[in-house]
């Protein structure tokens, strides 16, 4: 069984000089209003066309993005894969509003599939669905507004790009994680995704769903989706994760005078996170396919016994675990070496226009109890294993 607390393997393939890098990031994580500021002085390095990049090439970029192009985060991929690992590849623009924009991130995911056709390490693509369409026409979708002509169109043309994403997903054989959103956009991406998985996971699991389990509604909905995919004779794509716009989430329903939608606590959150991963290894083998996505070393360990237990397949491409890259080494190679499908999620794209990653990186990493403080003690355990410290 993997043992978390195994630093060698989790940093067998991290130089010194990265692993003191690292060190001082988390570090400097630890300490919320420096974090909060240094996002701002990004943003607004940004809109005034500040070399903000010089800054983050070195420092938080190498930490969480792959490379700058696919050749360069090919490296990081091979990398990885040195520790049994393979990569999800995500170029990660954010913020988009135009339809050029939009199709020139449809051009990036189809070049990333054409990719991934020739390198073995890279088995799955990841892909945010606002980065494809407008905001500001989900949320209008999801509210039940008619559409203008023109918002109309350019829903028509999200679907459109979303169709020739996953039916060259399809041609690549490879599968795509799209990611959780506001809920306040929710209904749309589930419509569109459910009819996407009846017309590409017929056969295949193409199309992955996020289920963030820190909303109240979301384990419902998962079973529902599992039982219309039975029905529809296709493979339900799951990817399981506890949630990333928590404090969004209960400011906007405050402001707004609506219920939050997030559960009121993290006891609440943990139930629900592990009965889904009971729900989906109930159904494996049975339409059903699914991710665990997390960094609770708990729930890793809870399903790694569980797959063990049960007699599972430890090493099914249909059952896997996943961790960002930059955080959580400890997990994804002692599950590895313990034989267990395990992947990184990898960023590439130029630097500029990955910095509003960055920042929600920077931000979650120094709001999430207990995150920081995990990532660096673990560090520090291998920094003076190496008698770095």
């Amino acid at each position: 069984m993997p043992n978390f607390e195994d630093t060698e393997i989790a940093f067998a393939n991290t130089t010194n000089a990265k692993l003191r890098k690292s060190y001082y990031i988390f570090q400097f994580f630890q300490y919320n209003t420096l974090v909060d500021w240094g996002g701002r002085l990004a943003q607004w390095g940004l809109k005034w066309h500040l070399p903000v990049g010089l800054f983050a090439k070195p420092t938080i970029f190498g930490q969480f993005v792959g490379g700058v192009t696919l050749k360069e985060t090919e490296r990081t991929v091979n990398r990885l894969s040195m520790g049994g690992v393979f990569g999800i590849l995500d170029y990660a623009i954010e913020g988009k509003t135009t339809e050029r924009a939009f199709d020139d991130t449809l051009a990036h995911k189809l070049d990333t599939l054409e990719y991934i056709k020739h390198n073995d390490n890279v088995k799955m693509i990841s892909v945010k669905v606002t980065g494809m369409g407008k905001f500001s026409v989900l949320e209008r979708v999801h509210r039940g507004d008619v559409l203008l002509q023109s918002e109309q169109k350019e829903y028509d043309r999200l679907k459109e790009r979303l169709h020739k994403l996953c039916a060259a997903a399809e041609v690549a054989s490879t599968g795509i994680l799209f990611d959780a959103e506001e809920t306040w956009i929710q209904k749309p991406l589930d419509d569109l995704l459910e009819e996407m998985m009846a017309h590409y996971n017929k056969e295949k699991a193409i199309v992955y769903n996020t289920y963030q389990l820190y909303a109240t509604s979301r384990l419902g909905k998962l079973k529902e989706d599992y039982e219309k995919a039975q029905k529809g004779g296709y493979i339900l794509g799951a990817k399981l994760v506890r949630g990333a716009y928590m404090e969004k989430e209960r400011e906007r329903a405050e402001e707004l005078g609506y219920p939050s939608p997030i559960h009121k606590d993290k006891d609440a959150v943990d139930k629900d996170f592990n009965e889904a991963l009971d729900y989906c290894m109930d159904r494996f083998g049975k339409g059903m396919a699914f991710c665990a996505a997390t960094h609770n070393e708990y729930s890793c360990k809870y399903m790694a016994d569980e797959i063990a237990r049960r007699g599972l397949p430890k090493d099914h491409k249909y059952m896997f675990f996943a961790q960002l890259y930059g955080m959580g080494d400890h997990i994804t190679f002692n599950l590895a070496r313990a034989g267990y499908t395990t992947a990184k999620l990898i960023p590439y794209g130029p630097v500029k226009e990955v910095i509003p990653y960055l920042v929600r990186r920077a931000q979650e990493n120094s709001s999430v109890e207990g995150q920081t403080s995990r990532e660096l003690s673990i560090l520090t355990k291998e920094m003076k294993r190496r008698r770095l410290l």
